[in-house]
């Protein structure tokens, strides 16, 4: 298998998974529930799970009003973007 497809297949899965735990946080919010630490969103999201989030964080309006939060997520965004641009 060549390792493009490798790599695609990762970011896809990373995706998921990120997905997963940012779909989770947003339904223990709303049930006070125990939380998801931003530190591991965000690690997630360095690993390349930052795709999902972003488009997660508006289609369901979670940490979208947190400057905090999401200024770290589009910076892990631009950062993954200029490493794409690197790698091309």
């Amino acid at each position: 298998m060549k390792s493009e497809t490798i790599f695609l297949i990762y970011l896809i899965a990373i995706n998921v998974v990120s997905g997963i735990f940012f779909l989770y946080d947003k339904h223990a919010a709303i049930k006070n529930n125990r939380r998801v630490p931003e530190r591991t969103l965000h690690l997630l999201e360095i690993a390349g799970g930052v795709i999902a989030n972003l488009v997660l964080m508006y289609s369901i309006h979670h940490k979208n009003r947190k400057f905090r939060y999401y200024g770290v997520t589009w910076v892990v965004m631009i950062g993954w973007i200029a490493l794409m641009i690197f790698l091309v």
